[in-house]
């Protein structure tokens, strides 16, 4: 991926401008976990933000808050979970800045819009109306194709809680789009 050289120079660059270096072994391999799991990490940001100029955010700011943080891992096998979870909770922290912001679109609808984008403007006004944690764990499972075991390892709940918000977030889907389509049928 194009943009993983990118975020690694910046992530690189932000550690040195810093003045943090890698005192230990322990605190190198930390180091090289970051840099190595840029790319999933930019994937999930994606996925959960939706915004790739914003995923790129999310992972420099979610690695430069690891690498802050190195001390805290305990287990360095639980690395890799470690650092998702940083990365998940620096988005929530986004999509909660987010939808404190006021949402203004002046830009005029494309003439004729196709089939596919109109889907994915449905799609995406759907899961905007879902809760933070509900966009999460979306985005986890299905744009990200996690297992239930894997989502609750990464974002530090139970699978009973992850199973629930996937449920609930699915019944709020189906509501939303059977209200656009309602909508649109009143519409014509």
């Amino acid at each position: 991926m194009e943009d993983e050289g990118f975020l690694a120079g910046s992530i690189e660059g932000t550690m040195a401008v810093v003045g943090v270096g890698a005192e230990s072994s322990g605190q190198e391999a930390v180091r090289a976990l970051l840099l190595s799991r840029l790319d999933g990490a930019y994937r999930l940001a994606t996925c959960i933000l939706r915004d790739p100029a914003a995923a790129e955010d999310a992972v420099q700011e979610a690695a430069l808050r690891a690498w802050a943080m190195r001390r805290g891992l305990r287990d360095p096998d639980r690395a890799e979970a470690w650092f998702a979870r940083i990365v998940v909770n620096t988005c929530r922290a986004e999509l909660a800045r987010r939808s404190r912001r006021p949402i203004v679109n002046d830009a005029e609808p494309a003439a004729g819009p196709d089939e596919s984008s109109a889907l994915r403007d449905e799609v995406g006004r759907a899961l905007a109306r879902l809760t933070l944690d509900e966009q999460v764990v979306v985005a986890m499972r299905y744009g990200r194709d996690l297992t239930v075991p894997q989502i609750a390892l990464q974002t530090g709940i139970r699978e009973g809680t992850v199973k629930s918000r996937l449920h609930n977030a699915q019944e709020h889907l189906r509501a939303a789009f059977e209200a656009e389509r309602r909508a649109g049928e009143v519409g014509r």
